[in-house]
Order: C-alpha cells, then structure tokens, then sequence
C-alpha cells in the first residue's frame, strides 16, 4: 500500500519513547510542562471536563458511536472504537485522507457524474483527480473494465485511491455486489486505497437487490465515510468519521499515520462530542423521518410525469440519496432552462453539467421539500419545458 512522505513518522526521541513505554506499562507520569488548563481546575462551568486529546475523538464518543454502528444492517463486520476517526464533516475527512495517501502531483480516481467537491479539495491538497465515468443503460452502473484500463494506463502510476460514493449523488446508483469485488480486487493489485462516501446510504429509494454498505470492508484498504449531516438531515450538525478496514498490516500502518494527522489538527471538541450520544439516539426516527418524505415526493414525482400530456419530462432510475435526475428534451439548453426557471418562476436550480453529465438535458431537482412545494416545483418544470419547445 502507498501512504504519502508528507506524514513524519520517524521514531521518536528518548524522552517521547520512555513516556510511551511507562504508558505501556501503566504509570501515570505527571508532567513539568503540562499546559493543558483543564487539568489544573482551570475549566469554566460551561466546559467542566478534562481535556483528553484522543486524537482519534473522545473514546467515549467512538464507543457510542461503534454500538450505534454494530446495530446498522449490511455492514462487512462490527466496527471497533479504535477503528474510528471522528471530525468535523466528510469534508475534512476527504482532506486528511488525500493527505495520508497522496503526495503533491498524486491523483485520486473520482466519478462522473458527482458532486464537485472531490476536485475541490484535492486541488486545495495539490492532488489531482482522474474521473472515471459511470454509464446509463437505464440504471446506472461502474464500467469496472474501464477502470482496469485506467489503472494500467499512464494514468495510473500516480493514483493513490479510488472514490466510490455509495450511492453516488446526483446519479444516486449504489455500488453492486459485481462491481464491488472487481473493484477491491482492482485495490489490491494496484496497492491503492479505497475511499467509500457512504452519507446518503440509508435513503433508499428504488434500489437493486445485493446492496450493502463498503463500510468494513476487509479485502483491501478501506475507508467508510458517514456523518449526521445527512443522517440526521442536519447539514449544521458538523460532525463525520471515518470507519478503517482491511488487511490488518495496512489498517495498522494506516491508523499509525492517520493519528500523526489526527493529533496535529486536534481532535474534535468536546462540547460536541459530548453530544454525540443523544444525536446518534435520535438518528433512527430522523433519518425515518427522511425517508417517507423523499418516497413520498418520488411517488408524486412518478405520478405527475405520467399524468404530463406533453410526455416531454422523464426521471432517471434513482436507487438511493435524495436527489433524483430528470432528462428534458436535449435541445434545450441547460442554461436557458434554468435561467427561464429563475425569470419566470422566482427559481433556480442545477443543470446537468454542474455534475459533469456526458450530454445535455439533464436537470438535479430535490425531494426533500414539503409536498406542496415538491409539487409547485415540479409543476414549474414540465411548464417551462413545454414553454420553450413551443417558441
């Protein structure tokens, strides 16, 4: 497995390895330089506990959190407190991750069609992305010989991990059982990483049989990312982690540096993850919650284009998330589609292209809104399309 020259691992001086073998052996040793003013009756009301700096987040929010994952469904195995990595997003996640993995001038295999933020961030970290696409037959699916090709390619010399978003956002197609194998099988003799968005995961709409969640996966290196921001379908409720599975060599190796990260960026704080354990109590009801909204306004979704007598609007096969793509007439262009929206309807929205779709016609609409709203956008869709083709 190839992990980055940025993080120092080199051994540590006397003094930091007598203090990690008195550790070992359970002696608390005080400390003369001990800055931390938690530990000297120094905390306010407000924050009243001792500051730990577990660099992976507090152990008691790990092991809250490790019980709430073992009762989840489709998952390769039990996940350990010592095999997660709480912060602040996905985000923030996807940074530490390129930073473990790549050197400047690396790059990241990244799908199309997806959401910008990879190339975002990995052009933040000086790594560059290689898009691998994914096809439409009438559902969505992983040209898993493609990616062979890509791998053995010029291109591949220099890819370090393997995004999968699980499903993938706006397209919202789980990864199958089929492509999953190829695909870590790819991983292994690669030596790459595998890096699975999973925070739409629990949302699903019309999926296939066979989905499971990548989360602990065993056969190649793996790192599962979740977090309430669409769990609890609370985007200001900033908190992520990481789950690590694999080959136990690499998980070690893996963790071993991923802590030099963790620690230099501090864990998350306390007044936060303090929190943890009542949100993750409450995440069944709100992420059901989710659910029969998003199912219900697909329901009506599938109803109004039926009901359409123009028969110009049609939705795309979503499995899982809570976006959807609807296909319009390709002579339209996108631009003037959603310019009309903004001028005629007091509303905009995303075309196709923002998600780097291979051709035009494509139009990201959201169910989450409230029935009425849903039904009000919809409306204003099939109207401006069937507006446009008539001038």
């Amino acid at each position: 497995m190839h992990f980055s020259s940025r993080v120092d691992i080199s051994a540590p001086n006397p003094i930091a390895a007598a203090e990690a073998q008195a550790k070992a052996q359970g002696i608390m040793l005080g400390k003369l330089n001990d800055s931390n003013p938690t530990r000297h009756g120094l905390a306010p009301a407000l924050v009243p506990s001792v500051y730990t700096a577990d660099p992976r987040g507090p152990r008691v929010a790990r092991e809250a959190l490790a019980a709430f994952l073992s009762n989840g469904s489709n998952r390769a195995d039990q996940p350990d407190a010592d095999d997660l990595y709480i912060l602040s997003s996905t985000s923030e996640a996807y940074s530490w991750l390129i930073k473990l993995l790549c050197n400047p001038g690396d790059a990241v295999l990244a799908p199309k069609p997806g959401y910008p933020l990879i190339e975002s961030i990995a052009r933040l970290e000086g790594v560059q992305t290689v898009e691998y696409q994914l096809q439409f037959d009438g559902s969505w699916f992983i040209d898993t010989a493609s990616l062979a090709e890509l791998l053995d390619s010029a291109h591949g010399e220099n890819i370090r991990a393997l995004v999968l978003i699980n499903p993938n956002n706006p397209s919202g197609s789980y990864v199958k059982p089929d492509e999953r194998k190829a695909i870590v099988d790819l991983c292994n003799s690669h030596g790459i990483a595998l890096i699975a968005d999973e925070v739409f995961y629990d949302y699903s709409l019309e999926p296939f049989a066979g989905n499971a969640r990548l989360a602990g996966e065993p056969g190649a290196l793996t790192f599962a990312l979740d977090g309430f921001s669409k769990m609890l379908a609370a985007p200001h409720a900033k908190v992520g982690w990481i789950q690590v599975s694999g080959p136990a060599e690499d998980v070690v190796e893996a963790k071993r540096r991923l802590d030099v990260i963790a620690d230099d960026y501090l864990p998350m704080s306390d007044i936060i993850a303090d929190k943890i354990p009542a949100l993750l109590e409450a995440a069944p009801a709100q992420t059901a919650r989710v659910q029969e909204r998003v199912r219900g306004n697909l329901a009506r979704l599938h109803e109004m284009l039926a009901a359409d007598p123009n028969g110009l609007v049609s939705v795309l096969r979503a499995e899982g998330g809570w976006n959807v793509l609807l296909r319009v007439p390709s002579v339209i262009d996108e631009n003037e589609l959603v310019l009309g929206f903004i001028k005629r309807h007091g509303l905009s929205g995303q075309p196709g292209y923002f998600f780097d779709m291979t051709s035009n016609g494509y139009l990201a609409i959201s169910l989450l809104p409230e029935p009425e709203e849903f039904e009000h956008n919809v409306q204003a869709v099939l109207d401006e399309v069937a507006a446009l083709l008539a001038s």
